[in-house]
């Protein structure tokens, strides 16, 4: 479980985040909704340590982030999964060595262990054999799944996804947030995933903060978020179907 409390952020006086709060479970995907700039993305910046809040506490299982040490903050982040949006590969690395990068720096392991364990995370994310292929030869859904695969290839307790399915197409798209729901039950994860997207938050969004001009305005899951009555997260939710039906008829 993370946790985050009264959470102030700005930038050259200008407030970005407002007084946030809210509770992240395990097991199962945490969504951080909103427009963007509204702050989400700062948001997940302060919980992973990118940015420090102003004001407010950010605490994993308990144990606090915010103010912790240099060692403190180390211990936490060796339990950190991330993926990038767009997947951040190294170009220069075939899809082995990217997704063995993480073991390089942290993990004490033989050759031949980092190697088994990547091959398990490839064939988790359904890409087996795809060791030697480069980055360029990749779809832009099989360098997000190459992404979650470096992601998870730690074991880590928290995993943080900003726009998962940002430039993939709706049946992509599909295939991605089935594969996050999936390793946060299985593997009993902490997982927020930082998104705009509709087709996410009515498939697979369990729990959900929604971030309006810093403030948060929200939460519930999927089955309350069409009667919300609130104003703002109506005209989001519109907006982003108006959006999608135009996408749909390209």
């Amino acid at each position: 479980m993370i946790e985050v409390q009264h959470i102030s952020k700005s930038f050259s006086d200008k407030p970005v985040l407002i007084d946030v709060s809210g509770v992240f479970e395990k097991g199962k995907p945490n969504l951080i909704i909103g427009a963007s700039g509204t702050g989400k993305s700062v948001l997940l910046k302060c919980i992973v340590g990118l940015t420090k809040p102003d004001e407010g506490l950010v605490t994993f299982d308990r144990r606090d982030f915010t103010n912790a040490d240099r060692n403190g903050k180390i211990e936490i982040r060796r339990e950190i999964g991330m993926l990038f949006q767009g997947g951040a590969l190294f170009d220069s690395k075939n899809v082995e060595e990217n997704v063995r990068f993480p073991l390089d720096i942290l993990a004490k392991m033989t050759k031949d262990e980092k190697l088994d364990r990547v091959n398990f995370c490839l064939k988790r994310v359904g890409l087996t054999n795809a060791n030697k292929k480069m980055p360029s030869e990749l779809s832009g859904g099989m360098k997000k799944r190459v992404g979650i695969a470096r992601a998870i290839v730690n074991n880590p307790r928290y995993l943080f996804c900003d726009e998962p399915n940002s430039g993939l197409d709706p049946q992509t798209s599909i295939v991605i947030d089935d594969l996050i729901q999936d390793l946060s039950e299985d593997y009993d994860m902490t997982t927020i995933v930082v998104t705009h997207d509709m087709n996410s938050v009515m498939g697979i969004g369990e729990r959900i903060l929604f971030i309006y001009q810093g403030r948060k305005l929200w939460e519930g899951n999927k089955n309350d978020i069409t009667h919300s009555n609130v104003k703002e997260l109506d005209d989001f939710v519109f907006a982003n179907k108006v959006m999608s039906s135009l996408r749909d008829q390209r």
